[in-house]
């Protein structure tokens, strides 16, 4: 911030006693593309603190934690949106592909904005159910074994290369994604209130490694296909990580910017939010669509989306609204979402692979053929 630039900044840490107007020390990175107004210990500024407020809203909380994971996660501004999005949904994502693209760097920043624990598992073949939920151990001292909570028992979890652990380990992972809880023997223990698993998968290799069966792969409110960079953010990747390597970049925030409380607010205001009838029954037909396809596309499907598609569409859409401030869901947020939503839940038939039609372009085949309010 120069002399003479005057902006609006929220500083939880100034108290109530601060009012619009008053002027006090803070710190502030110099603007650019992918940066904003944030704390930095080697640049101190003189600030006009306008219009303050006590604690944020829900949707401010969430725009700042997005400012501040694209200033750490550059060039994926898809998978920081879809990483919010699973957030304030309550779902879980999996993301996919080539090594290098900052999926755990993602996860790991999206940790330090909200209120949380994290934990990384990384998934082996020879992993074993109890390394992911637990397990008993006995105690000398009173002669009693006691369940030892395992790494699932964290608000956010990236389960790195899923698709490398065996079936046994997927199925006991399944339980604590559907249900928020864990059973081991006659005992059930509950997750946290909030929770959420990102599981990554690598595209290129597949030898050794166990596909994920379709009924966990439903589990998943979206599957995101990360991509490289251009050129512009492969250059701000290199400045930022040379910063890192000096110590010269943005130290990590003191406190989060996200309670868990307003991101529970969020998922109730974004539940909230008005549908038309005629744009409900445009989701559902969509839905109808991949379970009985026109002719021209019948022979490249096998199976559709289930419910649960449609209930993961409809959270989709709405939690797109939401992130955009609008108060009611078009079209527009449904034909957006559905590539994520349902590129995981359409089986393709053999002469799909065979032709090499992929999901998405069935996606967009049906999409087309809908008719749009």
């Amino acid at each position: 911030m120069t002399g003479g630039d005057t902006r609006s900044v929220y500083l939880a840490d100034i108290g109530s006693k601060a009012k619009p107007g008053s002027r006090h020390t803070v710190a502030v990175m110099s603007a650019g593309p992918h940066r904003s107004c944030r704390y930095n210990a080697a640049e101190r500024h003189t600030a006009v603190i306008m219009n303050f407020k006590s604690s944020p809203t829900p949707s401010e909380a969430i725009q700042a934690a997005r400012s501040a994971l694209q200033e750490q996660v550059i060039g994926q501004p898809i998978l920081v949106e879809r990483m919010l999005m699973a957030l304030i949904c309550g779902g879980h994502l999996l993301v996919e592909g080539a090594p290098g693209l900052a999926k755990t760097r993602a996860i790991k920043a999206l940790a330090n904005v909200i209120e949380g624990d994290f934990h990384r598992i990384q998934f082996t073949p020879d992993l074993l159910p109890s390394d992911v939920t637990g397990t008993e151990i006995f105690r000398q001292e009173d002669a009693t074994f006691t369940f030892q909570r395992g790494p699932i028992f964290h608000n956010l979890i990236l389960a790195d290369e899923i698709n490398r652990a065996p079936a046994k380990v997927q199925s006991a992972l399944l339980e604590a994604m559907a249900e928020k809880q864990v059973s081991f023997g006659r005992q059930t223990f509950a997750l946290p209130d909030l929770f959420m698993v990102m599981a990554t998968q690598n595209p290129i290799e597949q030898e050794g490694t166990y596909p994920l069966p379709e009924a966990q792969l439903d589990r998943f409110l979206l599957q995101v296909c990360v991509e490289y960079p251009d050129r512009e953010a492969e250059a701000l990747i290199l400045d930022l990580v040379r910063a890192e390597s000096l110590g010269t970049n943005t130290p990590a925030l003191a406190t989060p910017l996200v309670s868990e409380q307003q991101v529970q607010a969020g998922r109730r205001e974004m539940l909230d939010l008005y549908m038309a009838e005629p744009v409900q029954r445009y989701l559902i037909e969509i839905i109808m669509a991949t379970r009985n396809p026109p002719a021209d596309l019948a022979p490249y499907l096998e199976y559709g989306a289930s419910p649960r598609g449609s209930i993961s569409l409809d959270l989709c859409a709405r939690a797109n609204a939401w992130l955009q401030e609008r108060d009611f869901v078009t079209p527009e947020d449904i034909q957006r979402m559905a590539p994520d939503v349902l590129r995981h839940r359409l089986i393709r038939s053999f002469e799909a692979d065979a032709q090499g039609i992929s999901s998405d372009e069935l996606i967009d085949r049906l999409l087309a053929l809908v008719p749009v309010p």
